[in-house]
């Protein structure tokens, strides 16, 4: 990845994840720096690739994704070679996948709109070549998530 990240890259970091969408000249005055210096930060970050992405949270209620689940992928071979990885990110319901220590080999995390097409995605898991069994855990609820809390002092270079 790079260099570490310093205490005004945490503090640009923390800014942008409180409000992305804000000018470079409102993101430099709240961590003092002009906005060509905030602008050239944050480049800096994403060609490092600790800035991965820029997106926005919507709630999976609202659009048909209500039903939430995580699963547990047993396997007789290393699943993380490129055939499975292309398998898993063929199924769209699948929103993570982690290579995991432990009696499975793979955990992935599915979000669906039914009980029913939850089933389907897990015959799709289940087809996938080196598959031989899933644990599923369904959420019933979701207290919170939240994103790294990059102002953690212990997180600066």
């Amino acid at each position: 990845m790079g260099a570490a990240v310093d205490e005004i890259d945490l503090a640009l970091l923390a800014a942008l994840q409180a409000d992305a969408t804000q000018a470079y000249a409102d993101l430099g005055k709240r961590v003092g720096l002009s906005a060509g210096s905030a602008h050239e930060r944050v480049r800096k970050l994403r060609e490092r690739g600790v800035i991965r992405r820029t997106t926005i949270d919507v709630d999976p209620a609202a659009v048909d994704r209500g039903v939430l689940a995580f699963v547990m992928l047993q396997a007789n071979a290393w699943m993380g070679n490129p055939p499975t990885r292309d398998a898993l990110a063929a199924i769209p319901e699948i929103q993570e996948a982690h290579i995991i220590a432990g009696s499975a080999s793979l955990l992935v995390k599915v979000r669906t709109s039914t009980p029913e097409q939850l089933q389907a995605v897990l015959r799709q898991a289940f087809d996938i070549d080196g598959v031989t069994g899933t644990e599923t855990i369904v959420v019933l609820e979701t207290f919170f998530e939240r994103p790294l809390n990059v102002t953690d002092p212990d997180l600066a270079g």
